[in-house]
């Protein structure tokens, strides 16, 4: 501020002296052109009409920029230098008063920001020191105002998964379920928000009583698909002693009971393993022989076909992954199921391995069905969310298959990218980092 003020005092002081060379070197003119003459009186008068002339003129100049007949209504005084005189005054009264309400609005935004439930912290991009945080902000993470300022977020919060969410940047992937640094026992969410180039947001919510009831959900899914195991299987044994031959009449409710029974049980088997991922906070880490995984999804894809499809498998990646054998063969011989399910008769599945631009690898599932309209891809991850209802109860789909794949992704840092068009097919695409990748050895 100081320095602002002293730059222009000596804008000022440079302006003036200028000024005053002009004048002294114009009149110096006047005197030797009078001398000259012999007419001092006529030329020093000319001299001044010109400089008086000159200042009404840059002063009307002035006036016409300030657009001061739009500005003034009456002018307290006589002359353009009365209204200019006016025109400042009302300038300076505006701009104070619109200070003023800036001030105001500046002081209701903090306030506001204050008495918010959620922590809000402005974080430097660069290097993540503090900013500026609000009073739930020091609640939650143990902030103390103003020690904690332009101290690094990550000294406050020391875990390593904040660390690298903050470098990758993701606006769009909050993170949902953090220990609080102040309470193990109370859990948080994460949102980041780029708001500038050199300053983000960091919205922190307490979670606490929706990671419990999401607990509970979960728990109770996996009891109740547990205790129905047990009835389903004597249900299913008793149908199994059932002979057609005995009674004829009874083979149609036979079979259909016999099939409801089996999708019963497809379904408690679906919702055990989601039950047993979602309860998973990591995977164990194995080479995972790519080469055999597609000759075991490529035997599976001919099998549920028998014959109706055409199935093509092109390995282009010539790479390994790195993560849990069995999950990735159950996420990806779902994706290839349901391709196939999905698919009419004569029409061609595709399974193909690549590498991406990053250096990562992508696994995807391309088919030749009925396609799926764009209005129903962002919610296709869901629970039990069907796009056709009767389509899907007759192909034998459980409805959980791809909330399976989406976890088991998610657990191996990956995620589903889909694409559909209707009457064209779909393509669904698993996508890996590069430090899931590895580089598959010459033989």
């Amino acid at each position: 501020m100081a320095g602002e003020r002293f730059r222009r005092s000596l804008l000022m002081r440079l302006a003036w002296r200028q000024s005053l060379f002009r004048s002294i070197l114009l009149y110096a003119v006047a005197l030797a052109i009078g001398w000259w003459t012999g007419q001092m009186a006529w030329v020093l008068l000319l001299a001044t009409l010109l400089v008086a002339a000159r200042g009404y003129w840059r002063l009307f100049r002035v006036l016409r920029f300030l657009d001061w007949r739009q500005q003034l209504r009456t002018v307290h005084g006589q002359g353009l230098w009365a209204a200019l005189e006016t025109l400042i005054y009302r300038r300076q009264t505006e701009t104070r008063a619109r200070a003023r309400r800036l001030v105001r609005l500046l002081r209701a935004y903090r306030q506001a920001a204050t008495a918010m439930p959620d922590g809000a912290l402005i974080v430097d991009s660069r290097d993540y020191h503090l900013i500026w945080f609000n009073k739930a902000a020091r609640r939650l993470l143990g902030l103390q105002y103003p020690q904690s300022l332009e101290t690094s977020l990550l000294d406050a919060w020391r875990d390593p998964r904040v660390a690298e969410w903050l470098r990758s940047g993701r606006t769009d992937e909050p993170m949902l379920d953090l220990a609080s640094p102040v309470d193990e026992n109370v859990r948080l969410s994460l949102r980041l928000l780029r708001y500038s180039p050199d300053q983000w947001l960091v919205v922190v919510r307490d979670v606490t009583q929706l990671v419990r009831l999401e607990q509970v959900r979960r728990d109770f899914v996996a009891n109740v698909s547990h205790e129905l195991r047990t009835p389903l299987t004597v249900v299913h044994g008793y149908l199994d002693m059932m002979e057609p031959g005995d009674n004829p009449e009874w083979a149609p409710m036979l079979d259909e009971m016999r099939k409801q029974s089996q999708r019963m049980n497809e379904l408690l088997e679906d919702l055990l393993t989601l039950s047993r991922l979602e309860a998973r906070d990591h995977l164990s880490d194995e080479t995972i022989p790519m080469e055999s995984m597609l000759v075991t999804l490529r035997r599976e894809a001919e099998a549920h076909s028998q014959g109706r499809h055409q199935v093509v498998v092109s390995d282009e990646a010539r790479c390994d992954l790195q993560g849990s054998s069995k999950e990735l063969h159950s996420a990806f011989s779902n994706l290839v199921s349901n391709a196939i399910r999905y698919t009419p008769t004569g029409g061609q599945v595709e399974i193909a391995l690549r590498r991406t631009n990053d250096g990562g690898a992508a696994l995807s599932v391309r088919d030749s069905g009925y396609g799926i309209p764009a209005q129903h891809l962002p919610r296709l991850t869901e629970r039990f969310y069907r796009v056709s209802t009767s389509r899907s109860r007759e192909s034998g789909g459980t409805g959980l298959g791809l909330s399976i794949v989406k976890h088991v992704l998610g657990l191996h840092q990956a995620h589903l990218q889909i694409e559909s068009e209707v009457g064209r097919g779909s393509t669904f695409t698993c996508v890996f980092g590069p430090e899931r990748v590895l580089v598959r050895q010459p033989l």
